[in-house]
């Protein structure tokens, strides 16, 4: 008997595992259904990183049911038996993306909840976990050049007196610096500044999400009073409150007795102002002298600061910067373009001063960043040749490369590069002669 009950506890075990595994590859599209080669190829090379992201989202916990889904607009009931491949590369603007798809089972008022209302919902909600889960996994890869998450959710309203639900369909696209410093800052502006870089539509329609629930396109009355539509039949007046979807599936009207709180929009938050004078430049100087002398005095030995430029607070572009002049020697094999000596001076020489530098600042400062502005030499300083290049990077960023979620090439892509006085982009991997490192 005991035997018995060992192998069928085994057998049922296997069983779920084997569930469980099969689970994992029903979120990812099989490549060959992929028709371009390039996105086959990705498809395959990255495999395993696709399906580790289609476990992450299936270990999130989502306010109500949220289903993987090939097609989008499906009731619950046909979404349990429904095709779940949707995790796939694809392109979207010339970009090649991460694209994802799901529905999302959660229902709104049309009268009482605005359509900017329900995207901004959705994108918390349901969005926002998708990109968690998903764009760690490809941080780092720069054949990444963005995301798009399309889901689908509910809205409930009246057509000439009779209850009735119709999907309505969010997309979203990021870049993929963008989708990073989303959400890798606690700044709500950055946050906000970051979603701005993308394109979000609501049923085909350019729609502007505000993390914060304010915004022009929420002002009281602005579209609350919206009418339901059902194909050609007409605008309706909508009586319906705004109903959850269960596990069962939606909710009939009628039938639910709660309803999500709709709070009042607020008035837009004004973006902060930094005081730049030259007295708030003295105040922060002096508060934060102690700590400057003690970051020269340990730092010095990698970082070879400039003797006769000690740190200093400086403005630039409105905001309010730790500027540290340095040198950065490079060998002579390194000689190059000066975009080559900018990438190499920052990859073999301020990259690796970032985290002992973010140590002295542990908690929110009252400036905006860090401005490294070094000379490069390459070969002998008194004989070799030379080039002045400034890095300006916000915090949010720094914090962003300090715990690994960014890359160095993301990191300057947030901030603001000057070669010799003239503002340029840099990109490490050309720049280096495409060495990759």
């Amino acid at each position: 008997m005991l035997h018995t009950y060992s192998r069928t506890a085994l057998l049922l075990s296997l069983d779920l595992a084997l569930f469980a595994a099969t689970s994992l590859l029903a979120q990812v599209v099989s490549p060959a259904e992929i028709k371009d080669p390039a996105l086959r190829a990705l498809q395959i090379e990255f495999m395993d990183d696709l399906r580790l992201a289609g476990q992450d989202i299936l270990a999130t916990q989502f306010d109500y049911p949220f289903y993987l889904s090939r097609k989008l607009d499906l009731d619950q009931a046909e979404q349990l038996h429904a095709d779940r491949h949707s995790i796939r590369f694809d392109s979207y603007g010339g970009r090649t993306v991460l694209a994802i798809t799901g529905n999302y089972y959660a229902a709104y008022s049309a009268e009482k909840i605005s359509s900017d209302e329900r995207a901004r919902r959705t994108f918390l909600d349901a969005v926002m976990p998708v990109l968690k889960a998903a764009v760690p996994r490809f941080q780092s890869n720069r054949q990444v050049q963005g995301f798009a998450v399309e889901i689908s959710h509910h809205i409930m309203g009246k057509v000439m007196g009779v209850s009735m639900e119709r999907p309505e369909n969010l997309m979203v696209f990021l870049p993929q610096s963008a989708a990073l410093r989303l959400l890798a800052s606690k700044d709500e502006d950055t946050r906000q500044a970051a979603l701005m870089q993308g394109q979000t539509f609501l049923n085909a329609q350019p729609v502007t999400i505000w993390l914060n629930g304010a915004g022009p396109q929420l002002a009281a009355n602005a579209s609350a009073s919206e009418n339901f539509t059902d194909g050609d039949s007409g605008p309706a007046q909508v009586e319906a409150e705004s109903i959850p979807a269960g596990n069962g599936g939606p909710v009939p009207p009628g039938k639910a007795t709660t309803s999500p709180r709709v709070s009042k929009p607020k008035e837009p938050k004004p973006p902060p102002v930094r005081d730049t004078s030259p007295q708030a430049l003295s105040s922060l100087q002096v508060s934060n002298q102690q700590v400057v002398d003690q970051i020269v005095k340990e730092l010095d030995p990698q970082a070879h600061f400039v003797a006769y430029a000690p740190p200093k607070f400086v403005v630039f572009r409105q905001g309010i910067y730790l500027a540290l002049s340095l040198n950065s020697t490079l060998p002579a094999s390194d000689a190059g373009s000066r975009y080559k000596l900018a990438a190499m001076a920052f990859d073999e020489h301020l990259a690796h001063l970032i985290r002992p530098l973010l140590a002295y600042f542990k908690d929110e400062q009252k400036f905006d960043g860090i401005g490294f502005s070094t000379t490069v030499h390459v070969g002998k300083p008194a004989a070799g040749t030379s080039e002045a290049v400034e890095f300006y990077v916000p915090f949010s960023s720094l914090r962003c490369y300090e715990k690994y979620d960014c890359t160095g090439q993301q990191l300057l892509d947030a901030g603001t590069v000057l070669i010799n006085g003239e503002r340029v982009g840099l990109d490490l991997q050309i720049a280096e002669g495409g060495s990759g490192r």
